[in-house]
């Protein structure tokens, strides 16, 4: 008769926030997230071929870039809204289809416009599965590790980012960028859909009722309404990926462009991101000692300083150690906007303003990789495209810096009424 209620008990302990399967869950979700997130860096290794087979400009080069991250913004947000529904298991599905049937398609496309339209409603859009609504998802498993959760499964872009490029390089001199780019479709959909079976759970409703309770408390200290506490997390999440994507989406073109090679350049963004994933990790545990808005503040920061460092340093050495220190100082900016929304938002939308926050680093992404490229074909140089980034980075330093006072200062009751 006891049995009953104590296997309910040992249920109750492995299914928890913070428990043994929450850990698993996260492994699943970094795995899928590897294999997901690959579309997002495929296009920066293919570029300069893309661009000598489709006999374009850089700029124009830079447009299926840009067409995917409008694509991943719409992915986001849609199949984010999806997960808050029916959990994630059936968007995971459909964004490893979306991403195997994108890159056959654009492995295979006879002119830009198509391989353009497949990164933007294919890949793009199976792509968005891969970062926000797996953080959003991940983050209903924990309370007291909640930022070095979100952080380590938003390091699996990275570990895409880090992984994806290498194999690329040393399969594009022998079969091609076309052919590799369709057997990597097919590798990503045979990878996930396994993975899916085992995140069918979802979190429980007095799990779901306690985190409701502690987001309107912390909402109340800051003293906001949660649509102006959006507006100003969109702002600062474009702002702060326009200054991002200088390096990430144009430092192998960059290289090429300065006669060390494109094998260099994709060298330096594999170290770029690497780095990047240990300082997602240190943002995570930073954060869950001081809180996102302050650890995203200091991301914010350090991020400035090292774009200044790419406009003084362009010699092959110098540019892997500026690259390592990008890549350190910036790795955890994106993830603290998630856990910021799981701070403050209502968790039962965690999907939907997730991704709303991440469409909007994913704008950015997109405006700053194809605003560089023109920059680029208008002054045959760099250099102003990594100053245009030092100005954005300010004017997210700027936000971030004044949300970080409100959280400090005492709310009045009419600021708390509102933020209620």
């Amino acid at each position: 008769m006891n049995e009953l209620p104590a296997r309910f008990a040992e249920d109750a302990a492995r299914y928890a926030p913070d428990g043994p399967y929450a850990f698993a869950r996260l492994g699943l979700s970094v795995a899928a997230a590897t294999m997901l997130n690959a579309g997002m860096w495929a296009i920066i290794v293919v570029l300069p071929q893309a661009q000598t087979d489709f006999g374009v400009d850089r700029a124009s080069a830079s447009l299926p870039y840009t067409m995917m991250m409008f694509g991943l913004a719409f992915g986001t947000i849609a199949l984010g809204r999806m997960a808050d529904r029916v959990g994630i298991v059936i968007p995971l599905i459909i964004g490893a289809a979306l991403l195997c049937a994108g890159f056959v398609v654009a492995g295979y496309a006879p002119n830009l416009l198509v391989f353009s339209l497949a990164h933007a409603l294919l890949i793009g859009v199976g792509n968005g599965v891969g970062f926000g609504p797996l953080m959003a998802d991940v983050s209903h498993w924990f309370v007291k590790r909640r930022g070095i959760a979100v952080v380590v499964t938003a390091s699996g872009n990275y570990l895409a980012g880090t992984i994806w490029p290498l194999v690329m390089n040393a399969t594009i001199p022998t079969v091609g960028w076309r052919a590799t780019y369709a057997a990597m479709g097919v590798a990503i959909l045979v990878t996930v859909l396994p993975l899916c079976l085992f995140m069918r759970r979802r979190p429980s409703a007095a799990t779901m009722a306690q985190a409701e309770e502690a987001t309107r408390i912390a909402r109340a200290d800051v003293g906001l309404s949660p649509r102006l506490l959006l507006a100003l997390l969109v702002v600062a999440g474009f702002s702060c990926c326009v200054a991002m994507s200088m390096p990430q989406v144009h430092i192998v073109a960059y290289c090429g462009d300065l006669g060390y090679g494109v094998a260099r350049g994709a060298e330096m963004l594999s170290l770029m991101l690497f780095l990047g994933i240990v300082s997602r990790i240190g943002s995570g545990v930073v954060a869950d000692r001081i809180g996102g808005n302050a650890t995203l503040m200091i991301g914010s920061f350090m991020q400035g300083v090292a774009l200044l460092l790419y406009l003084y340093f362009n010699g092959l050495a110098s540019l892997f150690v500026v690259s390592g220190i990008f890549g350190l100082f910036q790795g955890g900016i994106v993830p603290m906007y998630a856990l910021i929304c799981r701070e403050l938002l209502p968790p039962k939308e965690a999907g939907a303003k997730i991704g709303i926050v991440v469409s909007a680093t994913i704008f950015g992404m997109a405006f700053g990789g194809y605003a560089s490229g023109l920059i680029f074909d208008l002054t045959s140089s760099y250099r102003m495209a990594f100053f245009n980034g030092v100005l954005w980075n300010a004017l997210n330093f700027a936000v971030v810096s004044w949300l970080f006072w409100r959280r400090r200062r005492p709310a009045t009751s009419a600021q708390l009424a509102e933020a209620l």
